[in-house]
């Protein structure tokens, strides 16, 4: 495995990120913990969750899978990065109770405390909001922070889904108040399909100095080879990958890149995640594995060299925005 530095903390981790909101979902316990166990022997040591995976009525098991398995022992809890994130509505019919939901002082005091207990825990090493929180001004949500920091609850903070602009207003505020290091990480949407954070969000990531962790880098399975997949009788696209299908001028744009990469003799699911890893600002992207077969592709793909000439294919097939502003300025 490979690590490099999250952003710009001394905090070191792996080029690739084991997400784990299948844990539960789609995966049993057991299968979970096998392939926490073998993201751990292959080097992975960070490890990202959320307060709401599990969803619906289980909102929060996938913390309480991932808290067993660090109660086994052996070091797991000592050898990980732990990553979770805040913000979601933790009621299981949807109808959150005023205050308990969102990044309020008393929501995060209240979700911090839950996420610890479900994860067996006494700290969570990069807490993350999950989303913008449009009525809670950012020199409130520091305040809770500090207080949680000074408590040794947590140790870094990161974003999800945020905004150029907002990753600037956030550490701006933290850089006024003082005695915080602000937003160290954001993850965010970004593959080859799906190339806008170029924009904004990903500049505004290395401006500030936060490491970019890019979730959904297959892009929900359309850069996993699909068409072959579905050629072959294999398991068909679903949900984002299938409406992208529904589109003929997607279609035979993903037809072009199975093409290319079977020209160079290369995986696409693979050939995807080390695309992300060659891009300037991304730390490592997410891999969400519901089995060790799918963690073993993922593992492959840090090693893999693409060449120039596939890179640049890859360009041409999937262009990015361009150079932000120039982009949309001109």
């Amino acid at each position: 495995m490979k690590y490099t530095q999250l952003g710009r903390t001394g905090l070191k981790v792996s080029r690739l990120v084991l997400g784990t909101m299948n844990f539960g979902p789609q995966t049993d316990e057991a299968g979970s913990h096998a392939i926490m166990d073998a993201a751990l022997d292959a080097g992975i040591n960070y490890f990202d969750t959320a307060n709401v995976y599990g969803w619906g009525e289980n909102k929060g098991r996938t913390e309480e899978i991932i808290g067993n398995w660090f109660a086994k022992g052996g070091e797991r809890r000592d050898k990980v990065v732990l990553a979770t994130k805040v913000y979601g509505n933790m009621a299981a019919d949807g109808n959150a109770w005023p205050n308990h939901d969102k990044l309020s002082a008393v929501n995060i005091r209240r979700a911090v405390d839950a996420s610890l207990k479900r994860l067996r825990t006494d700290y969570i090493d990069v807490y993350q909001f999950h989303h913008v929180d449009r009525r809670t001004p950012f020199e409130e949500i520091w305040q809770a922070i500090d207080v949680l920091v000074q408590q040794g609850k947590i140790l870094y903070v990161g974003s999800s889904n945020f905004p150029g602009y907002k990753i600037a207003q956030a550490n701006e505020i933290a850089a006024r108040r003082g005695g915080t290091i602000g937003l160290v990480s954001e993850q965010c949407l970004y593959n080859l399909a799906e190339r806008r954070a170029e924009m904004e969000v990903i500049p505004a990531a290395q401006e500030y100095g936060l490491g970019v962790i890019p979730w959904s880098p297959l892009h929900g399975g359309l850069l996993g080879g699909v068409i072959k997949k579905e050629a072959e009788g294999g398991r068909r696209a679903g949900g984002r990958a299938a409406a992208a299908l529904a589109d003929t001028a997607i279609r035979a744009q993903v037809q072009s890149y199975e093409d290319l990469l079977d020209k160079h003799g290369v995986e696409p699911g693979e050939t995807a995640l080390a695309w992300l890893l060659t891009r300037p600002g991304v730390t490592g992207p997410i891999v969400g594995p519901r089995t060790a077969e799918q963690l073993d592709s993922a593992l492959r793909a840090v090693e893999l060299e693409l060449s120039e000439d596939l890179l640049t294919g890859l360009d041409e097939i999937f262009p990015g925005p361009g150079p932000s502003p120039e982009a949309f300025a001109w």
